[in-house]
């Protein structure tokens, strides 16, 4: 005869049947939708020894001022961008002060500006190595997480090139890689920094250099900039100038 304890694990066998185990479910490999933006911008910012008297901390500032204003963050608004500021001196000297943030709203743009407002200074002043930066802008773009329709490097100096890598050979690698190359000048030592930048460093689709005589245009001029670049306009000749702000 079975004994009662015996019986009662054969009732529950027959009751639960064998166990099997649930096979795990895969991650789905869409990308969410909170990193997907319709622009993805490297701001980069001279560090040189070209820019003085506090030249580095009015970029930096001037930038601030830009993502604080209204008509910006309502630029951004139509369809999101993800940004990040850095700051290039000599050949690779490339220093990400404000990492990869992804932009969806002028809230959203103000708290970037107060990122760049406390980001760390302390940058070493050195030669103006522009092919160096876009070499080491492009490369931000690699493995971000971020999926976006169009990159741009979005250079700002009041420089040329003096070492390291070949600007218009820099410029020509990031166009194969779908990048567009855009430049600010600022034309406080050297007026003929239009045409340098417009024959050397930009290109891609809808490339432009557009330029600031001094610090009072700088701030409108790099606003007008952005707001360009999100909304992927062109220019017919390429070229801005401060007299068209």
């Amino acid at each position: 005869m079975l004994r009662p304890a015996i019986l009662l694990f054969l009732a529950l066998i027959a009751l639960t049947g064998p166990a099997t185990a649930e096979p795990k479910k895969k991650a789905p490999l869409v990308a969410p939708a909170e990193r997907s933006v319709s622009l993805e911008i490297v701001l980069a910012v001279d560090g040189s020894a070209s820019i003085t008297d506090g030249g580095l901390e009015f970029q930096l500032q001037g930038h601030a001022a830009a993502f604080n204003d209204p008509q910006l963050g309502e630029s951004i608004s139509a369809g999101g961008i993800a940004a990040t500021l850095v700051v290039f001196s000599g050949p690779h000297s490339l220093r990400v002060i404000v990492p990869w943030t992804v932009l969806r709203n002028a809230e959203d743009a103000k708290a970037f500006a107060h990122k760049i407002e406390s980001a760390p200074r302390g940058i070493q002043a050195d030669s103006t190595a522009l092919g160096s930066a876009i070499d080491d802008s492009a490369k931000l773009f690699e493995n971000n997480g971020i999926n976006a329709p169009r990159k741009v490097i979005d250079i700002v100096s009041n420089g040329f090139n003096n070492s390291g890598a070949d600007p218009a050979g820099a410029r020509d690698r990031a166009e194969r890689k779908g990048i567009t190359i855009n430049a600010l000048a600022i034309l406080d030592e050297f007026s003929w920094l239009e045409e340098y930048y417009q024959e050397n460093i930009v290109g891609g689709p809808n490339c432009f250099v557009k330029t600031a005589m001094d610090r009072d245009s700088f701030v409108e001029a790099l606003r007008q900039k952005l707001i360009q670049e999100i909304a992927g306009l062109g220019v017919p000749a390429k070229i801005i100038t401060a007299a068209n702000l």
